[in-house]
């Protein structure tokens, strides 16, 4: 039995495997923002084994900070939730990212030009570059955790996902779930190494707009109050459409 069937109510194992969907394709992003980063640690000559385990530790230190980042995003989402705004903030979730597809907006490049998170950006840069140079296991796990902190809207996104909770323990558990999506990808990058070249990142990152506008339409009708699979098992829910004779 599953860790989700087992410990999670139904309604709540949807939560948790909509966040590892959105970090599973939204992961497509992140080999092309955070790529560079997975590429440049400090590996050297290792056997697969550990090369895989380092990239792990990588990969473990950016799900921690998204726990913790859960962890806290929660403590406000019990207001918002109380407040009964998750229906507007899905919403308000949706039309957003449409916006930002549509019109191509650069989020990164939007939230670094913003003081308080350009000055953030310049000092987790400094400390991932004290961490690349550390081939240590230590040092590789927090160098995950410094990206973890790096401006991502998709990250954001996962944050607000995270919000319309109302539950600390929900929201850092959808954080989670959110990081282990992202692994895949990100690990597979960090493995075949120099095989993931600019052009092949750049064929990825053209398939997320795709993926954004999807996701778009589901926050939107989500807090429009229609259902809509909240697991993405869309062809499933196909096989289950009254049909006339």
């Amino acid at each position: 039995m599953s860790l989700t069937h087992q410990y999670l109510k139904p309604n709540t194992q949807q939560k948790m495997w909509t966040a590892f969907t959105i970090g599973l394709f939204g992961s497509l992003h992140c080999v092309g923002m955070c790529g560079p980063i997975a590429l440049a640690l400090p590996l050297g000559k290792r056997s697969r084994w550990q090369i895989a385990l380092h990239a792990l530790l990588y990969n473990f230190g950016r799900t921690f900070t998204y726990i913790t980042l859960g962890l806290i995003i929660g403590l406000l989402g019990k207001g918002i939730f109380l407040a009964g705004l998750q229906k507007q903030l899905s919403i308000f979730t949706g039309i957003s990212l449409l916006v930002v597809v549509l019109f191509s907006i650069n989020l990164e490049t939007k939230i670094i030009s913003i003081p308080i998170f350009s000055r953030l950006f310049l000092f987790l840069k400094s400390g991932l570059g004290r961490f690349l140079g550390n081939p240590s296991r230590t040092s590789i796990f927090f160098t995950g955790v410094l990206n973890g902190l790096l401006p991502c809207g998709l990250v954001y996104l996962a944050l607000v996902s995270a919000l319309t909770l109302g539950s600390i323990s929900s929201s850092a558990m959808y954080m989670l779930f959110f990081g282990l999506g992202t692994i895949p990808l990100m690990l597979t990058a960090t493995l075949i190494g120099k095989a993931v070249n600019l052009t092949f990142r750049n064929r990825l990152k053209k398939l997320y707009p795709v993926f954004m506008i999807g996701l778009a339409s589901w926050f939107i009708v989500r807090g429009l109050n229609f259902y809509v699979p909240a697991n993405f098992n869309f062809w499933e829910a196909m096989q289950n459409i009254p049909m006339c004779h």
